[in-house]
């Protein structure tokens, strides 16, 4: 419990270091709009990774319907801050999406989550079209395909940043926990986990409900910034989008993540001028990865703080066997 409370201090000076050379770069104006924005893509792109990482890394359940998740959150979001213009009709919104989401997630993953492998995989996307599909049919509210435009901006990479700090306590400190060691055991071997009295279906549906809520706030945060949503910007696409970021990182590596989205994120970035060819060099260093590096960056692995406090040593990146 010590070692765990001294790990959570070290990240949170780690990320309130982090933020401090941020925050100095922006104030002495070496982070430009275009670095800027690519930031706060960067750091939604991790919340929402983060959050498929717990439901595909952790409880073992493959899932691609986060992108209809991300659109409950948007459009609460955009529809309460239009409404109410202000930081509160944001937050307001904010919390209602994640909210939403997580009733949704619970109701369709009791059912879909007692399937495996492609069975899930196809549920998911369904349940995630069927959102896009509503989305797109109620006019009143959601103004239809032609989206909401005009939303307030509440948004900065500092507000993002802090969301993502928050948001990977959270999930790490839950994994560390004997509901996340529970639910890593349905992810090892679901029937052994069953046969302990391992409730596996209730794991996996916390999970699952976790995964949503994170991306919600997630698409919360990325309608405030953006001003402007449409139906299309949630559709299968944006899935396997999150989707690649898992993997590239290393399915169940929280680290890996991290770095998958940061490289990602800048090779956007820097190859925005490269025109038609910049998704061809963008899918090409992605299967280099695949070839080379199968188990994606990290694999399985965590830096962790852990050993620098039990033995004196230094921070290590530990591997946690599959």
């Amino acid at each position: 419990m010590k070692e765990n409370l001294k790990n959570n201090v070290s990240w949170l000076l780690f990320m309130v270091i982090t933020f401090g050379i941020l925050a100095g770069g922006y104030s002495i104006g070496l982070m430009s709009p275009v670095v800027e924005t690519t930031l706060v893509m960067i750091g939604i792109n991790v919340i929402l990774a983060v959050g498929l990482n717990l439901v595909i890394g952790v409880s073992g359940q493959f899932s691609l319907g986060h992108a209809g998740f991300m659109a409950i959150g948007a459009y609460a979001t955009a529809i309460f801050s239009l409404k109410n213009p202000t930081f509160t009709g944001f937050l307001i919104g904010l919390l209602v999406g994640a909210l939403l989401s997580g009733i949704v997630a619970l109701l369709v993953g009791i059912p879909t989550l007692r399937l495996t492998g492609d069975y899930l995989a196809i549920a998911t996307l369904g349940v995630s079209e069927i959102i896009r599909t509503l989305i797109m049919n109620f006019d009143s509210v959601t103004n239809g395909p032609a989206g909401l435009f005009g939303i307030t901006p509440f948004v900065n990479w500092g507000m993002v940043y802090v969301v993502v700090c928050v948001t990977t306590l959270i999930t790490t400190n839950f994994i560390k926990s004997p509901a996340g060691r529970a639910t890593l055991a349905v992810r090892e071997n679901e029937i052994a986990a069953e046969s302990m009295g391992v409730n596996t279906t209730k794991y996996k549906v916390i999970a699952f409900v976790i995964g949503a809520m994170t991306a919600a706030i997630a698409g919360g945060l990325y309608t405030s910034y953006i001003q402007t949503i449409v139906p299309q910007n949630f559709d299968f696409m944006k899935s396997i989008d999150i989707l690649i970021i898992v993997v590239f990182g290393g399915v169940g590596s929280i680290t890996g993540t991290f770095i998958a989205a940061i490289a990602l994120g800048f090779l956007n970035m820097f190859l925005q001028d490269a025109g038609s060819i910049r998704m061809i060099i963008y899918a090409v260093a992605l299967v280099g990865v695949m070839i080379f590096k199968p188990t994606g960056l990290l694999g399985t692995k965590e830096l962790s703080f852990k050993k620098f406090f039990s033995k004196g040593g230094h921070v290590n990146v530990t591997s946690k066997s599959k």
